[in-house]
């Protein structure tokens, strides 16, 4: 995409996100519908009305493409440029009344040689802080326009670990001894909720490192760009199923770290 689209693109995206975030805000005091609940998860009405908004927004701006998101698919399929969308990360959080939720968007274009998509930009907007995250190729990472860097601390007890647990019972023992390993060694562990505001925190430099293990692309793409061109460091692994990973995202000075004690505590469970 040239400059001119990518500045095009973004401040669409801009603009759905802020839009899906005041919508967010209005219905903050409003008793929520609930669509689904699961042992792990709740699936709202307004994840749905947010995901459609964002939608119309942005085909209606690029009516050739397409939309991937934790709704379903929009637009048109198999395009050379998608959409990657969250319309609520963080929905439990909402729903009970804790302001730590965000809209994500990604841009992904289509690579042919690999048969899949890589992310272009990414925007995350946290509509209770008002901060909004983006990046695009070929430029920093910023938040609220100012450029950001993840952090430069190297040792783990002076760093702050983020980690999530997957919806599954599998995720669960696999990251519960991780979880028991790294509290005594780090500086202090945190389970927020948001997997995208979790790796926009890396991005800039309030955590150090992100962990989970089984996360969804539409929580991760637009989040683990903008780390990426925060200078930090995104490893990711497909998993079976489609669309879900593996992920330990960090300042790009922890991950061995981590790594090794992620695998000690593994063998010994």
């Amino acid at each position: 995409m040239k400059p001119a689209g990518q500045k095009e693109a973004l401040a669409c995206a801009v603009h759905a996100a802020r839009r899906a975030g005041a919508l967010i805000r209005r219905h903050w005091g409003v008793k929520k519908k609930i669509n689904s609940r699961t042992r792990h998860d709740i699936k709202l009405q307004l994840d749905v009305q947010c995901e459609k908004l964002i939608d119309a927004i942005l085909l209606g701006a690029f009516p050739g493409s397409g939309v991937l998101g934790e709704e379903g698919l929009a637009g048109a399929a198999e395009q050379p440029w998608r959409w990657v969308v969250d319309p609520i990360d963080g929905t439990v959080n909402f729903t009970y009344g804790v302001p730590h939720a965000c809209v994500s968007i990604a841009l992904q274009e289509r690579v042919q040689e690999a048969e899949d998509y890589a992310t272009v930009m990414g925007v995350v907007y946290d509509p209770f802080c008002d901060e909004l995250w983006t990046a695009t190729c070929g430029a920093p990472a910023r938040l609220n326009g100012k450029i950001i860097h993840v952090s430069a601390r190297n040792r783990l007890d002076e760093a702050i670990v983020s980690i999530g647990f997957a919806k599954d019972r599998q995720s669960l023992r696999a990251n519960l001894p991780v979880f028991n390993a790294l509290v005594g060694r780090v500086l202090k562990m945190r389970m927020m909720g948001s997997a995208a505001l979790s790796l926009a925190y890396v991005a800039s430099g309030r955590f150090d490192v992100y962990l989970e293990s089984g996360i969804r692309i539409w929580d991760i793409a637009a989040a683990g760009f903008i780390l990426e061109r925060a200078d930090g460091e995104f490893w990711r692994r497909a998993l079976p199923g489609g669309d879900q990973y593996q992920m330990l995202a960090s300042n790009g000075l922890l991950r061995q770290k981590v790594e090794r004690v992620a695998r000690q505590a593994r063998k010994r469970a």
